[in-house]
């Protein structure tokens, strides 16, 4: 088999490959390809698009990219993959993505601190224009690291302590606030917010405050609060059993902080033998494809996720442009969805 005829078969075709088939020099080829045809002869670049037809020769375009100056790369660094929120959020980024001709690259540190901290290394190996992140809980090197190489950065959801950077996210306080409201209108008169390890998570930090704030405005009723690891079951189970049993006989319901606990809580309800909506109420943070679909159907506190993704690109597009203005915090209105659970 000949050189050109293995080349062809192998699919590397180099520039010096197209070069030497075309009888001319790197640098000719360079300009065929880079738009400086007019630099060169007819015979010329005819040759060169025949040889580049018949090696069927692609151009690296990392290669360009970075000779450029540009990758065209965008990192999108997620906590959980798996969570519903997150899809929504990650099909919000990658239309924004396309709309300004951006490739993403995604990483799912599956909440773990140092998966997040080797992810942000290897995004910056890549040469990523700009970085999305959902955070989990960023070390004081990770965090150096960012601050030193000045790349753009936009947060979703999750702020980071004493780190100043764009955020976009939920109005917490306002979404947990017409939560309650709704509840209390509903006559619940005994009402236990329920979210995973609180920890420095601002947004269940931010719920729990605003609950808390709503609820102390009517001292008569009961206000609760209980953490739960998402993945112990036993534990769940025994909260929402002390709770109920404590307030027997009173009209009670229970806040989940987001989709994934949700989830968790219905299928403990069941396992009591609890129903929502007719022996204690259920609202939970995001809107889930299933909550209409439970029994007589499961309130939910819908997030605009695609929304909050395409708006955390469009901002980040603006800063790789070289917007120079304070870090900015854009938050959007989350909207009630009420169904039999917490229905009178």
């Amino acid at each position: 088999m000949s050189s050109d005829k293995a080349t062809r078969a192998s699919g590397r075709a180099t520039i010096s490959d197209v070069a030497k088939h075309a009888q001319t020099g790197k640098t000719s080829v360079s300009r065929y390809l880079n738009g400086e045809q007019h630099l060169l002869s007819d015979a010329l670049k005819q040759r060169i698009d025949m040889a580049i037809q018949q090696l069927d020769y692609r151009p690296s375009q990392m290669a360009r990219s970075l000779k450029g100056g540009q990758t065209r790369l965008i990192g999108l660094i997620i906590a959980d993959i798996t969570n519903p929120y997150s899809v929504d959020v990650m099909r919000g980024i990658e239309a924004a993505c396309r709309q300004h001709g951006f490739t993403l690259l995604v990483c799912n540190t599956n909440n773990e601190i140092n998966q997040e901290q080797h992810y942000l290394q290897l995004l910056s190996s890549y040469r990523v224009e700009g970085i999305v992140v959902n955070a989990v809980g960023m070390r004081e090197d990770a965090l150096s690291m960012l601050q030193q190489s000045m790349l753009p950065m936009v947060l979703i959801d999750r702020k980071i302590p004493d780190f100043a950077c764009d955020v976009v996210g939920l109005n917490n306080h306002q979404a947990t606030a017409t939560a309650t409201e709704h509840l209390l209108q509903q006559g619940f008169e005994a009402i236990l917010f329920l979210s995973e390890p609180i920890g420095t998570v601002n947004t269940r930090l931010e719920r729990l405050h605003a609950f808390r704030q709503t609820m102390a405005q009517h001292p008569d009723l009961s206000a609760e609060q209980a953490e739960t690891p998402l993945n112990d079951a036993e534990k769940l189970a025994t909260v929402l059993q002390t709770f109920n049993t404590r307030h027997r006989g009173m009209r009670k319901a229970v806040i989940s902080a987001n989709g994934a606990l949700t989830l968790q809580v219905a299928r403990a309800m069941r396992h009591l033998g609890m129903q929502w909506g007719n022996d204690i109420g259920l609202l939970g943070f995001d809107e889930l494809d299933w909550a209409e679909l439970a029994g007589v159907g499961i309130t939910t506190l819908k997030q605009p996720t695609y929304q909050i993704g395409h708006a955390a690109l469009e901002l980040l597009v603006q800063r790789i442009q070289g917007l120079d203005a304070p870090v900015s915090e854009q938050l959007f209105s989350g909207e009630l969805i009420v169904r039999g659970s917490t229905l009178r």
